[in-house]
């Protein structure tokens, strides 16, 4: 952990306070916290669910980042009182207000990655004359 008076936390604190994209970024800022808003988004809702759609994700992580997501109120959690027990997740107004910004990105990603796929094809295709 770093410490609270190092130079590069008074810069990020800084940088947090003046420039609104950084901030929205650090709240978002996690290996699985903008796929579990999209999954979720998408009424994939369960931990179990969202566990095998981000495999090899471990449960102490995804906990972690569900935990963080609600902490940040863009989560809300419910548990079920059954047998056996069961949690859901549901998005709030505030990560509401992210799905067109994340539909841009999944749009994005995807046109990049089929790109990405191509190149590899027309690689392997001129390698094998």
């Amino acid at each position: 952990m770093k410490k609270p008076t190092s130079t590069n936390a008074l810069n990020l604190a800084e940088l947090l306070h003046t420039c609104p994209m950084l901030y929205g970024m650090q709240r978002l800022s996690g290996r699985y916290k903008v796929a579990l808003l999209w999954h979720i988004s998408q009424h994939h809702n369960r931990f179990g669910v969202l566990r095998k759609l981000l495999h090899p994700v471990t449960t102490k992580m995804l906990s972690q980042q569900l935990r963080e997501l609600e902490a940040d109120g863009l989560l809300s959690r419910t548990i079920y009182a059954e047998m056996p027990p069961r949690v859901e997740y549901a998005l709030l107004p505030e990560a509401e207000a992210l799905l067109g910004v994340l539909e841009g990105l999944r749009t994005w990603g995807d046109r990049l990655k089929q790109r990405a796929i191509s190149e590899l094809a027309a690689t392997a295709d001129s390698g094998a004359v």
